[in-house]
């Protein structure tokens, strides 16, 4: 493919991410084949193939997500599940995953990217632990070739079932030995380790409630020896923590330590009911945390220790969770709903816009060990959001820096994935987003058949 020179000019403000966390009013970013090549006031527009003018435009580092179920678009406000706690809600649900097909998958997967992507996030993590009726990894991966985001594909799994003391029933679950095997397979076939990889893959047993010690003890083996990260729910409610004492006679902290399941190489979701210990050990190891405020809000799991995590070095980004534990995609909300939980339980100075940005931003990259992403800086992959502040949505507004933030919810103008334009003017450029929609609307019908 030919090399392309694109200049995003007159920015209002450039914001960063980067070591001094510099904020350049009237800025402008010049990107090259996927990279970042200059960045400033003074930037040269020599030899460019195009020129956006993002006057009125505050720019940032797209969004990073770090903990999503695509699958569950296709599930959202389900009767029976809207008001209930984690564990019911999973058996409201279990049924009608069993009902999926990798038609359903790839549907579910690109709607639920599609939103996000018009939310600012230009790359995303998936936790895809059911593969009823054929499913695979594959299908969601193509999903996200197709809308254009960068994306984490992570090979979760169940293999405990209802008759074995597991929440899953049987039908739902897999062979230990095969999903080890298909683990293998899709890490071979999918995952590109190299700098601007556009799909990764990592290994995700589900949850200790669903999956056996032997299988978490060798995925992560496997994952080591294939040299991927590792992820999995952990800490959500105070079911989970009664679980895991009652089950193995520790606090998930310890439980995840014993097999393996600490280090920089994972990161855990939710981790709502970590204690002071636990926030220790994962700051000592430098295990990642994906918050994920709004479905913690909506299941009513309780308010995660972030500023006690952040104070003492762990890596923090935000995840929205599936489609069905929140009912939306959109990042810059669960930026607003991370300060604001902040606030209520640590007090109004606990957490500023700015870092929750950063959390949005910088904070994911680090989660998901992309060194190559989530700052403006030159050398960095050219993945960036432009964020018209200019309209009724910010009107007001002293600070549009904080107003992405604590105003909105604001849908992103432009976006820019390894320099190519995923969202244009405020419209999905890989995907006629309408037919998107239709089929999801005929794959719905199907599923509550």
């Amino acid at each position: 493919m030919p090399v392309t020179r694109t200049l995003i000019e007159n920015a209002e403000i450039v914001v960063t991410m980067d070591a001094e966390r510099r904020e350049i009013a009237g800025g402008s970013v010049l990107m090259e084949d996927g990279i970042i090549v200059a960045v400033g006031t003074d930037v040269a527009a020599e030899a460019v193939d195009e020129v956006l003018d993002a006057s009125g435009c505050v720019v940032t580092p797209g969004l990073v997500n770090t903990h999503h179920h695509l699958f569950q678009t296709l599930v959202r406000a389900v009767p029976g599940g809207q008001d209930a706690l984690l564990f019911g809600w999973l058996k409201t649900l279990y049924p009608i995953f069993l009902k999926m097909t990798p038609e359903d998958f790839f549907v579910s997967a690109q709607v639920g990217l599609a939103e996000l992507a018009l939310s600012g996030c230009t790359m995303s993590s998936d936790h895809q632990y059911i593969f009823p009726n054929g499913a695979k990894l594959e299908d969601t991966v193509a999903a996200a070739e197709s809308i254009g985001v960068r994306f984490h594909a992570t090979r979760g799994s169940m293999s405990v079932g209802e008759s074995s003391g597991g929440l899953p029933p049987d039908r739902l679950v897999e062979a230990e030995p095969d999903i080890l095997k298909d683990c293998e397979r899709v890490v071979d076939a999918l995952h590109d380790a190299g700098d601007g990889a556009m799909v990764r893959v990592a290994l995700a047993p589900c949850s200790p409630f669903s999956v056996s010690t032997g299988l978490m003890k060798e995925t992560a083996g496997l994952a080591r020896q294939k040299g991927v990260m590792l992820h999995t729910h952990l800490a959500e409610n105070d079911e989970d923590i009664d679980y895991s004492l009652e089950k193995f006679g520790c606090r998930p902290g310890d439980y995840a330590e014993s097999l393996g399941w600490t280090g920089d190489d994972v990161w855990h979701a939710h981790c709502v009911k970590l204690d002071r210990a636990e926030i220790d050990l994962f700051a000592r190891s430098g295990t990642g945390v994906a918050h994920c405020p709004c479905s913690n809000c909506r299941l009513g799991s309780g308010i995660a220790p972030v500023r006690q995590m952040r104070d003492a070095g762990v890596k923090v980004g935000l995840g929205v969770d599936g489609s069905a534990s929140n009912d939306s995609g959109h990042m810059l909300s669960e930026a607003r709903q991370a300060l604001l939980l902040q606030r209520v339980k640590n007090g109004a100075d606990a957490m500023s816009a700015r870092e929750a940005l950063e959390i949005a931003t910088l904070g994911g990259a680090r989660v998901l060990g992309r060194h190559d992403c989530g700052s403006i800086e030159v050398g960095k992959r050219a993945d960036i959001a432009v964020w018209n502040v200019s309209g009724l949505t910010a009107a007001g507004a002293w600070d549009p820096v904080a107003a992405l933030v604590l105003c909105g919810p604001f849908a992103v103008r432009d976006l820019f994935v390894e320099g190519r334009p995923v969202v244009s003017g405020g419209v999905l450029t890989g995907v006629e987003l309408g037919r998107v929609l239709e089929t999801a609307r005929t794959r719905v019908a199907r599923l509550m058949g």
